[in-house]
């Protein structure tokens, strides 16, 4: 087992071998290629649910796009003067101090002051049927505030916070949210959509060098939703260009559409299409697969034999999907070891893990020298979402852990679980392949049953539903990060290998799949199950509770120049492909023949990249793909190596 990597900072990372990443397909030689040296070197398009590849087209909107909102409510500066018989009945629903609050509360707007007007906090509560009911009311009988939930003073309990409706206010009342330096409100789009059309806007996004949560958390702040308002069925590799699909609850095309002349590295279109309106929002998993243009920079092999045969068996037999160094984190502390501590119900340890100093040291060195919460928020980058959201927990209730850790947001708090999970899959795969190799089934494999051909990657063992059943660890203690059931009608997608099977030969390599460990999942009958418990014990954790075409290769002079064409490119017209080089500009159509206009013995400053275009299931990972080709690891310090080697060669 190699030692974890250091980066030239000396911060310790995550190597493959450190999560069982170990094994290949083919035991061709592989050859050195640097993997994302520019982000545009990696081009994503989704893939949706009827096979069409999403891509980047226009980004104009037609006037008739535009929802005809129905006429606005008065304004609070018309609202009546007497609530009178409101706040009576206010009365029933809620103690005589709140209805005190709502009345002073009603009273400040009805007079007409310009001050800025504080929101009001309700008595906390626990029945949220009682919550439900204000929330209503308030809604119903005054239409000039609006309520949202905060936290209680303890776990079991949330406040209803009123404010007045500030799209609707004039003054000073409408001073921006920054200056009155509190939560914003859930301002999930207009209150007045019709209802005879969809309340969910549909369109793509084009992103550079960002996660998807990073552009839409843009989007949001420029258009003033929280971040629940949006909805995409995958997130994006962040050193990237890619293009998916998004939803967005109520809200009007040209009002997106404006935005692209603010954005950097963002683009929003393809509203025209009839369908942009729909009723539902996209969720997660809602999609065939991703669309991969892959470019291999400073490409070195003994020949160019070489690389074609290496090609042609990664087209052929496949990879190992493995799950990706992504997966688990880049800090000094894995993801997956933060995920067996909440396993393991160690509050205390995984918050220690999380905040434990690495990339933001000054930071974190602060806080664990100080223990100055307020402090450290000061210094810490807003972007740390999980960091942020500990130490405002631990402000209010110090020495909760289990609360602090609440606060993360799901999907976040659930990636550390993913991780651990994803950690334990990787280990039982490699145990696979070099127990029994990569061509044939064996007693005991779990086999795909029902799995349609054309969406297999073929030879690759694959995670079963790795992103339908990611949660189904237990972590019951940890409220909402628990255990769904696997629908019912894909209970009988995989089996379990008998001799009957052996003997007639029904099942082939490309059929072995590998279940995402939990406590309600099938695994293999063989010795291949033994290698997730024995792991899971070791941590003291209970587990019983498609075919790829090459593309090209061709030769640069200019490191800094794209060598393929992304939508943005195709919009503009601007043509990526270094001319001054000996590559031919081609299509990414996968029908297109291969350009392999190359020569090793060039001069050193003409350097060979290898460009391809793969199209891949949901949950397939296109670094998994290289791995397999180059037979070198996909670390960041190892491909950092690379890189500096080959701006050396090419300086000197």
């Amino acid at each position: 087992m190699a030692a974890t990597a250091k980066t030239s900072e000396g911060m310790k990372t995550v190597d493959e071998s450190d999560v069982g990443i170990s094994c290949f397909i083919s035991q061709l030689p592989g050859f050195r290629g640097i993997l994302k040296q520019r982000y545009a070197d990696f081009i994503v398009n989704e893939v949706d649910m009827d096979g069409n590849v999403v891509r980047l087209t226009s980004l104009d909107v037609s006037p008739e796009m535009d929802v005809k909102e129905e006429d606005k409510t008065k304004s609070s500066d018309d609202v009546p003067q007497s609530y009178a018989s409101a706040i009576e009945s206010f009365r029933s629903l809620c103690s005589a101090s709140d209805a005190e609050r709502m009345e002073t509360l009603v009273n400040q707007v009805t007079s007409g002051a310009d001050d800025e007007i504080s929101p009001v906090v309700l008595d906390p509560s626990s029945d949220k049927s009682k919550r439900t009911a204000i929330h209503n009311f308030v809604k119903e009988k005054f239409k000039f505030l609006v309520t949202d939930t905060v936290d209680g003073p303890d776990p079991t309990s949330k406040c209803i916070r009123v404010r007045v409706n500030s799209g609707n206010a004039g003054g000073k009342r409408s001073k921006k949210r920054k200056e009155r330096g509190d939560k914003p409100f859930d301002s999930r789009g207009s209150e007045h959509w019709p209802a005879d059309v969809g309340k969910f806007l549909k369109f793509h996004l084009y992103k550079e060098n960002k996660d998807t949560q990073e552009a839409l958390g843009l989007i949001g702040k420029m258009l003033g939703v929280q971040p629940k308002s949006f909805g995409f069925s995958g997130t994006k590799d962040k050193r990237s260009v890619s293009t998916q699909r998004v939803t967005v609850f109520k809200q009007q095309a040209s009002k997106l559409a404006a935005l692209n002349k603010r954005l950097f590295g963002i683009k929003v279109g393809d509203f025209s299409d009839d369908c942009s309106l729909v009723k539902e929002g996209l969720l997660l998993g809602q999609l065939m697969g991703n669309r991969f243009t892959i470019t291999l920079r400073g490409v070195v092999a003994d020949s160019e034999e070489t690389i074609k045969k290496s090609a042609e068996s990664l087209g052929k037999d496949g990879f190992i999907n493995y799950f990706g160094l992504q997966r688990f984190g880049s800090g000094s502390v894995p993801t997956h070891h933060v995920g067996a501590a909440l396993l393991k119900g160690e509050w205390k340890e995984a918050v220690d893990m999380i905040l434990d100093p690495r990339e933001i040291n000054e930071a974190r060195e602060y806080y664990k020298e100080t223990g100055d919460i307020d402090g450290t928020l000061r210094q810490l980058p807003r972007y740390l979402v999980a960091e942020r959201a500990i130490l405002q927990c631990l402000k209010k209730c110090p020495g909760n852990y289990l609360q602090a850790l609440k606060g993360i947001p799901r999907t976040l708090r659930m990636m550390y679980v993913h991780s651990y999970q994803s950690y334990l899959w990787n280990n039982a795969a490699s145990l696979r392949v070099q127990k029994y190799g990569t061509n044939q089934v064996v007693l005991g494999d779990l086999v795909s049953t029902k799995v349609d051909d054309a969406k297999r990657v073929v030879g690759s063992l694959n995670s079963e539903q790795k992103e339908n059943s990611e949660e189904a660890l237990d972590c019951d203690q940890l409220d909402d990060t628990a255990v769904v059931d696997l629908p019912g009608e894909r209970s009988d997608l995989v089996k379990v290998v008998g001799n009957e099977d052996v003997e007639a030969g029904t099942y082939s390599t490309s059929d072995i799949v590998l279940p995402l460990p939990g406590s309600r999942v099938i695994y293999p009958s063989n010795d291949v199950a033994e290698i997730f418990h024995d792991l899971a014990k070791k941590d003291g954790i209970s587990l019983t509770e498609s075919i790829h075409g090459v593309k090209e290769l061709l030769t640069y002079t200019d490191s800094n120049k794209p060598l393929a064409e992304t939508d943005l490119d195709r919009i503009t017209m601007e043509k990526p492909v270094d001319k001054a080089g000996s590559a031919e500009e081609t299509e990414s159509d996968s029908n297109q023949p291969e350009s392999c206009e190359t020569d090793l013995k060039d001069s050193e400053q003409t350097q060979l990249a290898l460009k391809m275009a793969l199209t891949l299931p949901s949950s397939c990972y296109a670094t998994m793909a290289i791995r397999e080709l180059l037979k070198t690891s996909t670390s960041v310090s190892t491909q950092n190596s690379f890189s500096w080697r080959l701006s050396y060669i090419v300086l000197t």
